[in-house]
């Protein structure tokens, strides 16, 4: 509880500890981490698709997984691409169509959470 009074929300935890997580994994395995981050950097590059549009993507396919670390990281790129509310909603939308209820429920609740987190936390406003 006391670590989590200093990190901050849970949000802000989860972010700490997938960073964290990631940094121990790539010194245990440096081979194969620096593989992962090279391709999912090559993924993650402006393209035909902006990076906006990627993390929407990434926001999707996470809601759809029910993965709530990638949820979270991904909104985070969302919202530091310029992602307005209406954007997210509209790929929850999409996602929830395919996905069901069980992608509605992490989009009403922890989505929600990262727009409350985010849009204060960092400066940065959506709309």
């Amino acid at each position: 509880m006391e670590n989590q009074n200093q990190m901050g929300s849970p949000i802000q935890q989860a972010l700490h500890d997938y960073k964290a997580g990631l940094g121990h994994f790539t010194e245990q395995m440096p081979e194969i981490a620096g593989k992962y981050n090279e391709f999912t950097g090559a993924c993650f590059a402006e393209g035909k698709l902006s990076l906006k549009e990627k993390h929407l993507i990434a926001l999707g396919i996470s809601l759809y997984a029910q993965d709530e670390y990638c949820i979270i990281y991904h909104m985070k790129g969302c919202i530091d691409q310029g992602c307005n509310k209406e954007e997210i909603y509209e790929a929850v939308g999409v996602t929830g169509a395919f996905g069901g209820g069980a992608a509605m429920s992490q989009a009403v609740t922890l989505v929600e959470e990262c727009i409350k987190e985010f849009e204060g936390g960092n400066g940065s406003s959506i709309n």
